[in-house]
């Protein structure tokens, strides 16, 4: 009992940091918040199943919101780790990517669930208009393709509705302006 008490506080100060440093990565937020979308959903997901609320369709409006929440945050934190700038593709790309790992990671655990979990499946066998059609490569896939394209409409509209800067102005300025401009902004911070 003292070795994994005494390993615990070895390793609270590097645990402590790095969880720190999770928050300021500039390269790794469509992983940081598809991770967060993911346990959103998948809590969303058990405490619908355990109260028996899973078939009811209209609920599902609600993974909305926390893919919603998942990629707003995302676009925030870009903003933030890039020193406050935001263009429209990098936000658009940003946003879609941090949906589509979201959907991807909860549709792989739809997948083994629905295998694993027999009563589920034969359920939407009964119920569903075309349940029949359906196993739980299918079932999954469908998941994994309404998450894509619902992250995407959510990442269009967010980035419409957060102010972003101009479209990219890289791709007109010579590589000396753009030093420029990195420059007399990073001056600008400073001061």
């Amino acid at each position: 009992m003292v070795v994994p008490v005494c390993g615990i506080i070895f390793f609270l100060p590097v645990i402590n940091t790095f969880a720190m440093d999770i928050w300021n990565r500039s390269t790794r937020i469509p992983e940081i918040y598809g991770t967060i979308i993911f346990l959103g959903l998948l809590v969303y997901f058990l405490v619908m199943y355990a109260v028996g609320l899973i078939h009811v369709i209209e609920l599902r409006v609600l993974n909305l919101f926390i893919m919603g929440t998942g990629v707003y945050y995302a676009l925030k934190q870009y903003r933030r780790t890039h020193s406050g700038e935001l263009t429209y593709f990098k936000a658009l790309v940003t946003g879609t990517a941090t949906a589509a790992l979201g959907t991807a990671t909860f549709s792989l655990f739809m997948f083994f669930f629905l295998q694993i979990e027999g009563n589920l499946m034969q359920n939407i066998h009964e119920n569903e208009p075309l349940g029949q059609y359906l196993n739980p490569y299918m079932a999954s896939f469908a998941v994994f393709l309404e998450g894509i394209f619902s992250g995407l409409g959510i990442s269009y509209l967010l980035v419409n509705y957060l102010h972003t800067d101009s479209t990219s102005d890289t791709l007109t300025d010579s590589p000396a302006k753009q030093s420029e401009k990195r420059t007399l902004g990073n001056v600008a911070q400073r001061s």
